[in-house]
């Protein structure tokens, strides 16, 4: 019998999300260049296809630049807004 294993089996929309990323993966790393000659090949294959797909892989809905760019760029213009200092110094 085959068990279907839910990452988050509390939260159905993660499952999907989460299965929906394993597709590009399975299709562009796994069936092309398998098959393995063991787990140490395939770890290697894994940390340098993830290290392209996040550094290197220009992604159309992000206007062309790298994921890792679009992250930088978010958190450069949300950056936490710095509070004035207080009039009482603090207890802490």
């Amino acid at each position: 019998m085959v068990r279907h294993h839910l990452a988050f089996p509390d939260r159905a929309g993660i499952n999907v999300s989460t299965e929906r990323g394993q597709d590009p993966f399975k299709t562009e790393l796994i069936r092309p260049q398998g098959p393995w000659r063991g787990l140490d090949d395939l770890e290697i294959a894994t940390l340098e296809y993830i290290d392209w797909f996040n550094h290197r892989r220009l992604h159309g809905e992000l206007g062309m630049i790298t994921p890792t760019e679009a992250e930088a760029t978010y958190y450069r213009d949300h950056a936490p807004q710095q509070h004035a200092e207080r009039a009482e110094p603090s207890l802490h």
